[in-house]
């Protein structure tokens, strides 16, 4: 990767939308600390509670929600927006007409994204208000002036709206003129700003001798995210090479086939997406509760014992969905009929196997175990880690479990993995282009 990043540089073109990746993604770290005027963030804590749903979404945004910050909403309502768009896509005729039309119907489908980013940034807007007003933290002097509390609600809601569609803004402008995905960027940048400033944190208080343990369990954690990446590493590359044999064909004067190529199936097809779904479906009735009801409602107690975030039953179940989405993204991914209709076009055929429905049903099968590993990995990686973290991390040091999950881990993984590819396909692209020159 660091030869990569290299040889990226040496090049003027992918220098420059590196840069201008980086400068996006500097503006977007910015407003996740530029606090809201009306907002006393030194007041409000809500989003700092180890292990709750408020705590998870103030990772992603990078510690934007407990700042208090004009990005505190973050990029969370656009993913939303996005998992319901593919839900509804194979539910829904025409959205799945869309989704086949190329480049037209995907500008269809994405305004339709953008529609919905709106209205889900517009009800966590006012859920995060409500939460902000529980915990004080409403300040009615802005800018010197004291000014009535229905007007500055006002003003903080349409802010963290704005904020939200700037946020989706800038995701959407690292993707085009950038490099990579913009919007899998930020929740990269995000996830690694909290972990950096938990890290910060534990050291501070292991020099202001609040937690003298806290620099041995911050190497204990160092060496098992190592462990944890390199499991992660050598399973998303993981992939079965299904090898494919093509026939000699001779049209006019030249001859076509005669070759043995491979089909390349990853055993982690389906990326972080089952686990961001499970999730997702999960932790919802939390997050409302958490927003809209008292924490000592009885309902709101009930589903924090048994069903909150971290808890044996949340683990199981979600498990459970990772299992369901897997093999429902999976499903959406990799059509084996599709494949063996192409392999037979052309004149291919897997060796020992007819072209056909033999062909189709073979690579079925194969998919089928491939993404039943792949969903033990992600529950396991979803599950296991961040109990061993409970487990052995107290004090200050918890922080570092709060900040840097099992499932954080997957993305900045993922997301490091696919940027390298971007990088190494754009260097690829200029170097065609210098040899047609």
């Amino acid at each position: 990767m660091f030869q990569t990043l290299v040889n990226a540089f040496k090049n003027k073109d992918v220098r420059k939308k590196i840069l201008i990746t980086l400068a996006l993604l500097f503006i977007y770290r910015l407003g996740c600390w530029l606090p809201i005027p009306g907002i006393n963030g030194e007041t409000y804590s809500g989003s700092a509670g180890s292990g709750d749903i408020l705590g998870l979404l103030s990772m992603i945004s990078g510690g934007a929600l407990s700042n208090g910050a004009f990005l505190a909403i973050g990029i969370s309502p656009y993913i939303n927006a996005s998992i319901i768009i593919q839900l509804l896509t194979v539910a829904i005729p025409v959205l799945e007409r869309w989704s086949k039309q190329g480049d037209e119907g995907r500008k269809k489908l994405n305004v339709l994204t953008r529609v919905f980013t709106l209205i889900l940034a517009v009800a966590q807007a006012i859920g995060v208000l409500v939460n902000f007003s529980r915990e004080g933290a409403i300040s009615t002097t802005i800018f010197a002036a004291n000014l009535p509390r229905w007007l500055v609600c006002m003003f903080v809601a349409i802010v963290l709206i704005a904020g939200s569609m700037f946020t989706m803004w800038l995701g959407e402008r690292i993707t085009e003129i950038g490099v990579g995905n913009g919007i899998s960027l930020l929740i990269f940048v995000g996830i690694l700003s909290t972990a950096g400033i938990s890290i910060v944190s534990v050291i501070t208080a292991w020099i202001k001798g609040n937690d003298e343990t806290a620099p041995w369990q911050l190497l204990v954690f160092v060496l098992l995210v190592v462990v944890i990446f390199a499991f992660i590493v050598f399973v998303d590359l993981a992939e079965r090479k299904i090898p494919v044999h093509y026939a000699k064909q001779i049209k006019g004067r030249k001859q076509y086939g005669g070759q043995t190529t491979y089909i390349p199936i990853k055993v982690n097809a389906t990326g972080v997406m089952p686990i961001i779904f499970a999730t997702a479906i999960l932790s919802f009735p939390q997050l409302i509760c958490s927003l809209f009801l008292s924490p000592t409602n009885g309902f709101y107690v009930w589903w924090q014992k048994w069903l909150g975030v971290g808890k044996p039953i949340y683990s199981v179940l979600v498990g459970l969905l990772i299992l369901f989405f897997s093999y429902f993204y999976a499903t959406i991914q990799f059509n084996p009929e599709e494949v063996a209709r192409n392999i037979q076009q052309y004149g291919g055929n897997i060796t020992g196997l007819r072209p056909g429905k033999q062909t189709s049903d073979y690579l079925a099968k194969i998919n089928k175990r491939l993404t039943l590993f792949g969903a033990i990995f992600l529950a396991i990686i979803a599950i296991v880690p961040s109990i061993i973290f409970n487990f052995v991390f107290t004090g200050a040091s918890i922080s570092l479990v709060n900040a840097f999950s099992a499932t954080g881990m997957l993305i900045v993984v993922s997301v490091a993995l696919e940027f390298e590819k971007q990088l190494q396909s754009q260097l690829m692209m200029k170097q065609y282009r210098g040899f047609l020159k």
